[in-house]
């Protein structure tokens, strides 16, 4: 048998396969694991929708409504220049996102490849690539981050870019294990037995069945990811104002605790509310992928 004569599903049917798959996984989910994910259904929702959502502009300033208690008209108060805290919690919600899968989906695609291909093949490739990110990760991310953006500034872009090559290490030395692991399986030697190329391997057998555990990771991660973005804001290494962000928000309110504590505490109850929810999802998908969890 060759590798032209083994017959591939179609295209239909990896779709069925994957929606299969991702049933099957949510149903397996706790109860907490399923709440946290519609909870972040519905946090990126109102963060895609904060036009529609948002009662208020979030740089609309009015003087006259200064460091007003929250009320109906505004249920989170106002800040010194009058601005609707809601609104710009709101507003906000789509920088923390952004950096926090924009980071996350950089350091899986930085990370991923070198540490499969490096756990593949082996040799002086593996000793290469996992003594490269063997270096960054040898920097605590936060510290490593406020290093770099020191140096390029503080913008969207320029977080992400940073805090994806801080988390890519880490990507990597997961995925190299699990490679590993897995490509001394029988499936795989029967696939290098019928002629398939070893990226044909190791993109079709290898990875589909070694990516839980990077899956698992990058949800911690996000909130690991949206709480640097909030503490380099604070510091005003972030995303600089007026662009409303969670950290910025938190810095402006410091200075009027504990009486106006509405302009602090509504955005740092945002911050908690997140990450509570992704690192309950990854709680969950965790107990999904951990064998030895799914075997108790």
């Amino acid at each position: 048998m060759t590798a032209e004569n083994v017959q591939r599903p179609s295209r239909r049917e990896r779709i069925a396969d994957r929606l299969r798959s991702a049933r099957e996984t949510y149903g397996r989910m706790g109860r907490a694991s399923r709440i946290s994910l519609w909870l972040i259904v519905l946090i990126v929702g109102a963060a895609v929708l904060a036009p529609v959502v948002a009662p208020y502009s979030p740089y609309q300033e009015n003087y006259d409504r200064s460091l007003q208690s929250p009320s109906v008209d505004h249920p989170a108060g106002t800040d010194l220049t009058g601005r609707d805290v809601l609104s710009r919690i709101i507003f906000g919600t789509r920088v923390s996102l952004a950096v926090g899968v924009g980071s996350v989906l950089l350091g899986v695609l930085l990370g991923v490849p070198i540490g499969s291909v490096g756990g593949y093949f082996g040799g002086w490739i593996d000793e290469f690539a996992m003594r490269s990110m063997d270096v960054v990760i040898s920097f605590p991310a936060l510290v490593l981050a406020l290093a770099i953006i020191g140096v390029v500034g503080g913008s969207l872009w320029n977080l992400i870019l940073v805090i994806g090559v801080v988390f890519s290490p880490q990507y990597a030395r997961l995925i190299h294990g699990e490679v590993l692991s897995i490509k001394e399986s029988e499936y795989v030697e029967a696939a290098q037995g019928i002629g398939l190329g070893n990226v044909s391997v190791l993109w079709r057998h290898i990875l589909p069945n070694a990516i839980g555990p990077v899956i698992v990771q990058a949800t911690f991660h996000v909130a690991l990811a949206i709480i640097i973005e909030a503490s380099l804001s604070f510091l005003g290494l972030g995303v600089q104002p007026p662009q409303p962000t969670w950290g910025v928000m938190i810095a402006d309110g410091r200075r009027y605790l504990p009486a106006e504590w509405w302009i602090s505490v509504f955005p740092g109850f945002a911050i908690m509310i997140t990450v509570l929810a992704f690192n309950l999802l990854g709680d969950g998908l965790r107990e999904v992928y951990d064998p030895q969890l799914v075997d108790q």
